[in-house]
Formats: C-alpha cells, sequence, structure tokens
C-alpha cells in the first residue's frame, strides 16, 4: 500500500504582515503604542547640511547607508491612560505622492485594533505635513469623535500663517507643500485646536511641552508612570544627531535652536534613563541615551515580546 501526502505550498502571508509595523511596551502603567507610518525616501544631504560632505560620507558608509538616498523611518505614538486614547502625530497621509510609502498610519491603526472614534486627544509636535498629513485622509475626520481636542503650540499655530523657509535646505518641491498643507489643516480642524504657550498636561503622566527649533512651536512629549519615563521627541532628534549634535537637519526653521534643543535632551535623557521614541529614528525606535564623551550614543532597547 502506498501512502500519499499533500504536497501543496502553505499559504504565504503578505508583506504587510511579514514586516512589523507596531510595538507595545508599558511605561509604568502607561500603554503605549509606537505605529511605522512608512518611510520617507530624501536625499542624505539634507540629514547634515552643515557638516564636511566627507565626514557625512564616512558615517554613512560606518552605518551601512546608501551615499545618496535614505529611507527616512517616520513613527507616531498612541498613549492609552485611563479614559484617554491620545494620538501624537498623525503621519504623512496622501500629501505628497513623492513619498508614496509613507501614509500607512490610518490603515495600521486600524489593524492594531483602535478605532479613530476612541482617539479622545491629539498633540502635535508641529505641523510639517508628515505630521498632521494622516488627519487630512479622505473620512479621518468623519470617524474622529466631534469633540476630539487637538493640541498644539500657539508659536506653531502663529509660524505657519507667514511661515519662514530662509534657513531650510530642503528639496524644491517640498516648502509649497508643507504650507498648503498646514493651511488646509487650520481650515479643517481650526475648531477643534487646544492651544497651549509652554506646557500642557494632556493627561495624568502625559505632558507636552514646546522646545521650538525644528519650528517655532515644536514639541515633544513625556510620559511619566512611577519612577518610569518615556519622551517622544518628534523632530528634534535625528540618526546623525546622537555622534555629531551640531550637524543640522534641512528641515529645521532655525538650525542653530534645533541643535541646543537636541543637546538639552539627550543631556536630560542621558542623566534621567528614560526611553526615547522620535518621529525619524529606525522603527520601533525605543532606546536610551548615553553620553559618549562631547556627543552621544543611541541604545536601542532589547526587542520585547
Amino acid at each position: 500500500m502506498h501512502s500519499t501526502h499533500d504536497t501543496s505550498q502553505p499559504a504565504i502571508a503578505s508583506h504587510e504582515e511579514w514586516v512589523p509595523s507596531r510595538y507595545a511596551l508599558k511605561v509604568g502603567d502607561i500603554d503605549v503604542l509606537i505605529i511605522s507610518d512608512g518611510v520617507l525616501p530624501l536625499p542624505t544631504t539634507t540629514m547634515a547640511t552643515n557638516a564636511d560632505p566627507a565626514e557625512l560620507a564616512n558615517w554613512l558608509d560606518h552605518m551601512y547607508l546608501p551615499p545618496d538616498k535614505y529611507d527616512w523611518p517616520l513613527n507616531v505614538l498612541v498613549v492609552q491612560t485611563g479614559d484617554k486614547t491620545i494620538l501624537v502625530d498623525a503621519g504623512l497621509g496622501t500629501q505628497f505622492p513623492g513619498f508614496p510609502r509613507a501614509g500607512q498610519f490610518p490603515s495600521r491603526l486600524e489593524a492594531a485594533g483602535i478605532d479613530l472614534a476612541s482617539v479622545t486627544d491629539v498633540v502635535l509636535t508641529h505641523m510639517h505635513m508628515d505630521h498632521v498629513g494622516g488627519l487630512l485622509v479622505d473620512g479621518v475626520k468623519a470617524r474622529l469623535r466631534p469633540d476630539v481636542r487637538i493640541h498644539v503650540a500657539d508659536a506653531e499655530v502663529k509660524f505657519w500663517a507667514a511661515p519662514d523657509f530662509s534657513h531650510t535646505v530642503m528639496p524644491s518641491a517640498v516648502p509649497p507643500v508643507l504650507r498648503s498643507t498646514a493651511t488646509e489643516f487650520l481650515n479643517q480642524y481650526r475648531g477643534q485646536l487646544s492651544i497651549f504657550k509652554d506646557e500642557y498636561e494632556v493627561a495624568p503622566g502625559v505632558l507636552v511641552r514646546r522646545t521650538g527649533g525644528h519650528t517655532p512651536g515644536h514639541s515633544v512629549v513625556d510620559v511619566k508612570s512611577g519612577d518610569k519615563r518615556l519622551t517622544f521627541a518628534g523632530d528634534a532628534v535625528f540618526p546623525v544627531g546622537f555622534e555629531h549634535p551640531d550637524w543640522q537637519n534641512g528641515f529645521e526653521h532655525d538650525p542653530e535652536e534645533a541643535m541646543r534643543v537636541r543637546s538639552r535632551l539627550f543631556r536630560e535623557l542621558a542623566e534621567s534613563g528614560g526611553l526615547l521614541v522620535a518621529s525619524h529614528l529606525p522603527f520601533p525606535s525605543v532606546g536610551r541615551v548615553a553620553a559618549d564623551g562631547d556627543a552621544y550614543r543611541y541604545v536601542p532597547i532589547f526587542w520585547d515580546y
């Protein structure tokens, strides 16, 4: 008698299922979820506009990165505490067709089991298109609760009334879209804005504070519970900044102040031992900062599951 066996191939999971796009952790009693909105392919020169080209090339080579273009990660944060579900930034949406691999936030939020209607608060680190664009995706506003509060610094709202790009070094196609996106966002959501001056406690243990630098109203979010702490640094921190805090980013509207902000945050985190998450560090971007002479080291956490 002869036996038979099934020679069919197992079903292959989709690419989207294979690649992790969310990472959950606890900060004391507070639940935090990092969601990848995708990546932004940009010229490597934009990450260090004042660096010696040879030094930048050496850094890229040391990091096994291509010399010309770099896929900048884009991360969004969700904080759940008590009866609050707080969204920090909203990704790119469909604002810039030149970045087709970003704009994943709405579908990935849904895949994580978080209904937009459950979001009680949105915190914006700033109003660049890759941080507010997800709120402009068709259908998103209709799914958000009518009483959702969107927290943003007063200086940020005022800046985008007449933005100054004179100190930035961006691809030429970007500034017009930054302007139009900020205008569209304010037109759609002005009635839901909760504007703060320097800092605001969104929920117990969740504080947003203005740093300035990257934009005048750029802000970071501190999550604290017991002796645990996490800081979502928005665009105050980029991968090159640990070893070279003085290297300026092409998207910084006040690069000198941004450099000072970055150094202050690194000192804070090195002293406190708190966790760091940032918009453009490689997903899931959770790590710590260690002092290293006059510079710093980024120490990724061990993936915990």
